[in-house]
């Protein structure tokens, strides 16, 4: 594919976690191609909550939500929800959710994704600055907020994140007041996260890191991925126009990895979390300085350039399953609770947005080497939190593909956990 002697690398998927695989390669000498049946970051990192959330250390699974799940699923509103025609598909992913939360492994899944949270926005740091991005990255920690959650109870939260090394100092009405005028008097309570960050403009941010790609030599072709094929002496890409032969391929594709994992023999517990997100535009919202999350309503609101964007809240339906009105309408009224003198609906554009975060049930991404195929690396499955951890794992994938030992213990993220 080229004239010297760089190792051609193909990535599928032009999402956060592809676009920072892509730039990390390309700086260590690959020749790269990016490939994606959409424009660049227009999957699942075009409208999400923008939070780099590095608080969020805790698996999902987590034993007191197993009595809380019979009442969530079958509400259609609740935080988490699932349509009743896809239950059958998704019951074994539920299955081998409840099965982590059991203690000793819930303990081991927290641990291994705090050593990823850990390095997260310092590895975006110079990458923005390269990028010339730093405008879009946002450095002013964020709320939890409590409405009615008694304070011992709240405390008892805290205490938990402190035992994992993570900042953070409880506010009552008027400390958050002083931070946040905008937000209700219903707010009682509030916990401070000091070391995260929020982008702008997820779209943007996706966008001018991929400028940066381009300016190093990374190209990108807009074309639907069919299939791929692993040789011994390197792999090849079926689009719906061409087959291109690379060396080595990183499988990147969200919420659609599984479909190529498959094809390979492994077998992966990927269920897509359908994320809402409504805007509300700058002349009609107001204003915050960083991300606030609902600890009683599930969903969370952040600051962007074109004003707040209100995002969050599970639904299990495929994804195929049209957009559900309902759970967009649902952000809003939740937050009619949490912002102080609320815009009306019909001033807004309330279309919403859909997107699809890959979920596993352990909540710990996939990134590897393929065990049976040398010239493969995966990497995908970051649930809430590929934003976060999107120049981490970029590095991790240079590491991987350098045979380098990698920064982390990559043992914990390896497909071969659900292929014993």
């Amino acid at each position: 594919m080229t004239n010297d002697n760089a190792v051609s690398v193909a990535i599928i998927g032009a999402g956060i976690i592809g676009i920072n695989s892509a730039i990390e390669l390309q700086e260590r000498g690959y020749h790269v191609t990016v490939f994606d049946n959409r424009a660049i970051g227009e999957g699942c990192s075009k409208a999400n909550a923008g939070h780099f959330a590095t608080e969020q250390v805790f698996p999902l699974a987590e034993l007191s939500l197993l009595w809380q799940l019979p009442k969530m699923l079958l509400s259609p509103l609740g935080p988490v929800a699932i349509s009743p025609k896809y239950l059958p598909k998704a019951l074994p992913w539920f299955i081998k959710f409840i099965c982590n939360m059991v203690n000793k492994k819930r303990k081991q899944n927290t641990s291994a994704l705090r050593t990823l949270n850990e390095r997260a926005i310092a590895s975006y740091k110079s990458l923005l600055s390269k990028a010339n991005a730093t405008d879009l990255f946002v450095q002013q920690g964020s709320l939890l907020v409590f409405e009615n959650t008694p304070v011992e109870e709240i405390k008892r939260c805290q205490q938990t994140y402190v035992a994992e090394n993570i900042a953070v100092d409880l506010l009552d009405k008027a400390q958050i007041k002083q931070l946040e005028p905008g937000l209700s008097d219903n707010i009682n309570y509030a916990l401070y996260f000091k070391n995260v960050a929020h982008t702008l403009n997820p779209l943007a941010l996706s966008q001018s890191l991929f400028a940066y790609a381009q300016s190093l030599g990374v190209v990108f072709k807009q074309q639907d991925i069919k299939a791929i094929n692993h040789f011994e002496q390197g792999t090849s890409v079926i689009t719906q126009y061409e087959t291109l032969c690379f060396d080595k391929i990183v499988v990147a594709a969200g919420a659609w990895s599984k479909k190529f994992t498959h094809a390979l023999g492994y077998y992966l517990p990927l269920e897509s979390e359908r994320g809402y997100s409504l805007d509300l535009p700058k002349t009609t919202a107001a204003t915050f300085n960083r991300p606030i999350a609902s600890a009683e309503r599930k969903f969370i609101i952040t600051p962007m350039t074109h004003g707040l964007r209100l995002a969050g809240t599970v639904e299990f339906a495929g994804l195929t399953e049209k957009k559900n009105k309902k759970r967009i309408d649902m952000l809003y009224n939740n937050a009619t609770h949490i912002i102080n003198n609320m815009v009306k609906k019909e001033q807004i554009d309330a279309e919403g947005w859909l997107g699809f975060r890959p979920s596993l049930p352990d909540s710990l991404p996939v990134i590897c080497k393929a065990p049976d195929h040398d010239n493969i690396v995966f990497a995908f499955g970051h649930q809430h939190l590929g934003l976060t951890l999107g120049a981490i794992t970029g590095k991790l994938v240079g590491q991987i593909l350098d045979g380098e030992k990698t920064e982390v213990d990559l043992s914990p993220f390896c497909i071969s956990r659900f292929n014993h």
